[in-house]
């Protein structure tokens, strides 16, 4: 860790020096520090004013802030418009629903937002609370928040490493840093290798001295890029977007509308009063109430919610609930290895037997050389390893000396059943050759060995036994050892990829060990060790073109810190792809807040569930295939109401524009479209439960494809209603047809469009829920057409007895439904149509794009050959 990058220079010369690699002598020097003896008193504090506390330090936004943002953007300043528009007409009733669901979509917002400091405080959780120091030449407890740079402290057993450190003292450690680094094993520790901040102590006892603290440290490094991690959720953009095009669209036709009015009024009619300015502004806050789709935020939060729902139940609880909807578009999904891909359970593979008559004689003579107590990693996977769990009973060890990482072995006196003594060794197979005095023969072999298991991946375990005292040993042979991935990782990797989803493993183990993990797994062996990839000084933030380059091609990568994770979520979001990431560690929390579905597996550390948007409490990645479908099920649902939304909301405001230039008649009073919306969309919150397909390929906001069908639908269903107006307005105007139709003055004519609105409404969405013609499977799930059955009755009740608006003939109402139901059949047609139209489009330009790309390259020719 260079000083000048962490900003925790000590005196002049540790300012340029590299404390993570100097020799440790410099290392003291340049934080003019003496073991021996620690800092006095005067000089941490001068350092701790210079440094900052040990400590994560949170900028934290008022909650007064977090909760005006929640009444920020164009959908809420719609609904904001139409709470303020209703109360100025002194509609109140209006005024108290639209309020309510303004606040129901900020209290979801506020609730969202107020999780996402999870994983800090979690993480914040990480740090130890209390240090042993030496200060002023005496050793004693402080609080960890006050080390300093320079400061000499001691880590024991069960403790957890306070701050960066560079031992300086001791015999041996062995240090669990896997939540940090994702390395699978503790890593045996020795005087001048470093420990970092958060990681645990297994075994041993050592000193050493801080090197940084608070956010300069690895763990801090990591908090910080959780601070700032995050991508903007592409539901809350859809919506933004949505919202601008539909205040655009107001504002246009309500100037259009003001300047016509002010025409007639003023220059045709040559007279103006305050009645009519008001009567014009009233004009104009019916369509703008109009124009607003009150509901649509909770629409989205409902449906999602109740996809959450679905999702607990097979064990995946939802903590952010857009992510739902970015998982239906993920097509990249970077998967840790150790604990979620693998079993994070060492196994041994079969013996390779040297002296030993048989692979259990190997077996035995290593679990002899352990200590089950101990709880080892290594320790456990060899005692699992004997066919015969009984086969220690009898033995007896009398003497045990634990593996340090200079001697690279354990050793163990035992005493057999018959009484003979005998002794065990197992650790590193060169360490075992040079214990048995192997000749050059022998020792050729077990490199090579060796070397074979280390390309597939394995760690190599040598075991010898000494039969006269330690005198003379015999290399019985190498016990091969593994993390086996889980029996459901690779069915569930097939299916992931047979949904459109790329997968990359992304692991803190060694490459050669990643490379065979991910040839077992099918994943592809293009594996990037993150040293080779990322330059030390690159900013995670701001990856180059030719390491994006490298990171959409590669099947995985290797030794990597939390930046590189980070980083590479980062880079494959700013190639436009969608990116789920999994995790468990303190290691993975910033990738996976910044992903645009960050997936805490069973098991994971506090932070990395802090951090997440999906949690998993059965082991192992199979639920990620059932929340795909959930979320393309969800966002099918979101679509389809999106449409239709869009489409009736233009359909309301160009009837009344267009009604009231051309035929100087208003077809809807402020009471008609505020029963309207209510009636039109808190039905159509059903549609969370509705029967919907499961794309086969990563489905995401195509806008410009969704306005253009929205406008298209649009545009003819105020052809619809329009020509309903037109025959009501003959109705009127001719008496025969008058009589059959009961139609006997303009009011009722608005309740007769008012109930086209709401029949053609619902009929509308039968239209947009499916990609293929209405009367085809998915059939509408039982809520929903309950729900807009239950709706249509009330609509005829209202209009049949004149609740709320003028009453008008049960056969004018039956005359309005065979008419919307004509104009279905048309509708449908018209949305295949137009779909297909586009979607030929945007073939023929990717067609295109193509074939220019191909002849820049060479491959093919850009014009055919008789035009060349």
């Amino acid at each position: 860790m260079d000083t000048a990058t962490t900003g925790q220079p000590g005196k002049d010369a540790a300012a340029v020096a590299d404390l993570e690699k100097l020799p440790i002598e410099r290392v003291l020097a340049a934080l003019d520090t003496v073991p021996g003896a620690g800092l006095s008193a005067a000089e941490v504090d001068r350092r701790l004013n210079q440094y900052g506390p040990n400590a994560i330090i949170e900028k934290e936004k008022s909650l007064a802030a977090k909760l005006l943002g929640c009444f920020t953007g164009p959908i809420a300043y719609l609904i904001e418009a139409a709470a303020a528009i209703s109360a100025f007409l002194g509609h109140w009733e209006d005024f108290a629903v639209i309020a309510a669901l303004l606040l129901f979509n900020a209290a979801l917002d506020l609730w969202q937002d107020l999780k996402a400091s999870n994983a800090l405080a979690a993480l914040k959780k990480g740090l130890a609370p209390v240090a042993t120091a030496r200060r002023d030449g005496t050793w004693g407890h402080i609080a960890a928040s006050t080390l300093v740079p320079g400061d000499i402290v001691k880590i024991r057993l069960g403790e957890i490493v306070p701050a960066d450190l560079r031992l300086v003292g001791g015999d041996y450690a062995a240090i669990d840093q896997s939540a940090l680094t994702g390395e699978s094993l503790p890593v045996a520790k020795k005087i001048g290798d470093g420990a970092y901040s958060g990681s645990v102590v297994k075994q041993g006892e050592m000193e050493g001295v801080v090197i940084a603290t608070g956010s300069h440290t690895f763990f801090g490094r990591t908090a910080r890029l959780v601070a700032g991690a995050g991508a903007a959720s592409h539901a809350q953009k859809a919506m933004f977007q949505i919202g601008n095009f539909l205040i655009v669209l107001a504002l246009t036709l309500a100037a259009v509308m003001v300047a016509f009015r002010v025409y007639r009024d003023i220059v045709v009619a040559d007279s103006w009063s305050t009645a009519d300015a008001l009567r014009i502004l009233q004009f104009v806050l019916v369509l703008l109430v109009a124009s607003i789709p009150v509901a649509m935020p909770a629409v989205f939060s409902v449906t999602m919610a109740l996809g959450a729902l679905a999702l607990s139940r097979q064990k995946a609880i939802v903590s952010r609930l857009e992510a739902i909807e970015e998982m239906a578009g993920v097509d990249i999904l970077c998967s840790d290895k150790t604990g979620t891909l693998t079993k994070n359970q060492l196994k041994l593979g079969d013996p390779i037997l040297f002296a030993a008559r048989d692979g259990q004689e190997v077996v035995l003579a290593g679990a002899l050389a352990s200590k089950a107590e101990d709880r080892d990693a290594i320790d456990t996977a060899v005692i699992e390893a004997l066919a015969d769990p009984g086969a220690l009973k009898g033995w007896k060890q009398t003497g045990f000396t634990p593996f340090d990482p200079v001697t690279k072995r354990t050793t163990a006196h035992v005493t057999a059943p018959d009484g003979r003594q005998i002794v065990v060794s197992k650790g590193a197979p060169q360490v075992i050759a040079d214990l048995v005095k192997a000749d050059a023969k022998a020792v050729a072999t077990v490199h090579e060995t060796v070397e074979a298991l280390g390309a597939r991946g394995y760690r190599a375990l040598g075991v010898a036994r000494s039969d006269d005292a330690g005198a003379t040993w015999r290399l019985l042979g190498i016990l091969p050892m593994f993390d086996p991935p889980r029996d459901d990782s690779k069915a569930t990797i097939d299916l992931a990829r047979a949904k459109g989803v790329t997968v990359k493993m992304i692991t803190g183990d060694d490459t050669a060990i990643a490379r065979e993990t991910a040839r077992q797994l099918g994943l592809g062996t293009n594996i990037i060790a993150a040293a080779d990839a990322f330059p030390k000084d690159m900013d995670p933030n701001n990856v180059p073109p030719h390491i994006v380059d490298a990171i959409e091609t590669a099947d995985g990568f290797a030794r990597v810190f939390p930046e590189h994770k980070y980083a590479i979520v980062k880079a494959l979001q700013g190639r436009g792809h969608l990116v789920a990431m999994t995790g468990d560690g303190v290691n993975d929390a910033p990738a996976l807040k910044q992903a645009d579905c960050g997936t805490a597996v069973s098991g994971a550390t506090d932070a990395a569930r802090g951090a997440a948007a999906l949690i998993l409490t059965s082991p192992g990645l199979s639920v990620i295939n059932s929340a795909i479908d959930e979320a393309r099920r969800i966002f099918g649902r979101i679509t389809s109401y999106t449409i239709y939304r869009v489409a009736l909301t233009m359909t309301i405001m160009f009837l009344v524009v267009l009604s009231s230039i051309t035929l100087g008649f208003q077809p809807l009073t402020a009471v008609m479209i505020v029963i309207m919306s209510l009636l039109d969309d808190i039905p159509i919150m059903t549609i969370a439960y509705d029967n919907t397909p499961v794309t086969e390929r990563p489905i995401r906001w195509r806008m410009a494809r969704l306005l253009s069908v929205s406008a298209v639908l649009g545009l003819f269903s105020v052809a619809q209603a329009f020509g309903l107006l037109l025959i009501g307005m003959e109705v009127l105007s001719n008496p025969a047809w008058n009589a059959w139709f009961a139609l006997d003055d303009r009011d009722h004519l608005q309740t007769a469009v008012f109930l086209q609105l709401v029949v053609g409404g619902h009929l509308l969405l039968f239209v947009t829920r499916t990609e293929r013609w209405f009367f085809l499977p998915p059939f509408p799930a039982a809520p929903l057409f309950g729900a807009i059955a239950a709706t249509q009755v009330v609509a005829a009740l209202m209009c049949g007895y004149g609740w709320l608006v003028p009453a008008i003939s049960w056969g004018t109402i039956a005359a309005v439904w065979a008419y919307n139901l004509v104009w279905m059949v048309v509708l449908g047609a018209v949305r295949l149509a137009t779909e297909r139209t586009i979607d030929n489009r945007t073939a023929g330009r990717q067609r295109s794009a193509s074939i220019v790309t191909q002849s820049l390259q060479g491959n093919v020719p850009l014009r055919p050959k008789s035009m060349s």
